[in-house]
């Protein structure tokens, strides 16, 4: 898999996407906008890929918009191409990422910033370095958090935070995005490719379409009211069942009831990678 502006690195079952603009903070130009959505396309049938970790080159995760060259260059200038770019960003991101069939994290390893906050959003989880610096920074040049941010804040911020780092534009680093629920948890930068890696191998053990299940029945329940969020968990349920052949039934609450394992002490992948007699 080749791209321009973005490298691929497939080990494990784990796709290390890596946003490629390092002299450039990995700011997202058209091509950047184009060569992911691509990326995400192309992983999303590769069956050796369980899970997605996204980060950046560099000392970046993400400055955001490239602002010469996706408002200066194109907004005013060339609205068709304008409007084109921008739609694909707002598809690749805030539906293609967000309810992307495999489990997604994001690597927050250094610079995030404005437009990338719905990159770490609309990812399932997020591990920051403590290192890292988050910031709002558009208020500095007279515009508010527009396109996607804005909903981004408004799905996990506080409305206080919101409103506090988005009228201020003053930064935070990994360890207040943590404390305000932006992140999972953050770690030093030293140790934070090992801390995400290990946690993806630790999701790639798990039954892929359980998985899959797991985030539709959350973000597709975040819309509906009671009656409806029920329903649609018992159709995931059944399809579940289908899907592995009545796998979660038949073994692993089998495997329970025959003493093999505690679901709250231990995962039933455990037993099935041992080998047989054992």
């Amino acid at each position: 898999m080749r791209y321009e502006t973005v490298l691929v690195e497939v080990k494990d079952k784990i796709a290390k996407v890596i946003m490629n603009r390092p002299q450039a903070k990995n700011a997202m130009n058209p091509q950047l906008v184009q060569d992911m959505a691509q990326v995400l396309e192309d992983l999303r049938y590769e069956d050796d890929v369980k899970v997605l970790v996204l980060t950046g080159a560099g000392d970046a995760f993400c400055a955001g918009m490239d602002l010469k060259q996706f408002f200066y260059e194109l907004k005013g200038k060339k609205p068709k191409e304008y409007d084109r770019i921008f739609r694909l960003l707002q598809d690749w991101r805030g539906r293609t990422l967000r309810f992307y069939p495999k489990p997604t994290i994001a690597m927050i390893n250094g610079y995030c910033f404005g437009g990338a906050f719905p990159n770490v959003e609309c990812c399932d989880l997020a591990i920051a370095a403590d290192e890292a610096q988050f910031g709002l920074s558009e208020i500095n040049f007279g515009l508010f958090p527009g396109g996607q941010v804005s909903k981004s804040l408004a799905n996990l911020f506080r409305p206080r935070d919101a409103l506090l780092y988005g009228m201020t534009g003053r930064r935070f680093d990994g360890r207040k995005a943590a404390e305000i629920g932006f992140v999972n948890y953050s770690v030093p930068l030293a140790n934070l490719e090992k801390e995400v890696m290990d946690l993806a191998r630790e999701i790639a053990g798990k039954d892929a379409d359980a998985l899959r299940a797991t985030k539709d029945a959350y973000r597709h329940s975040l819309d509906m009211g009671w009656e409806a969020a029920i329903n649609y968990s018992a159709a995931k349920e059944n399809e579940l069942y289908l899907l592995q052949k009545g796998a979660w039934v038949e073994s692993g609450i089998g495997d329970f009831m025959k003493g093999l394992y505690k679901p709250g002490l231990g995962g039933h992948e455990d037993v099935r990678s041992q080998p047989p007699g054992e």
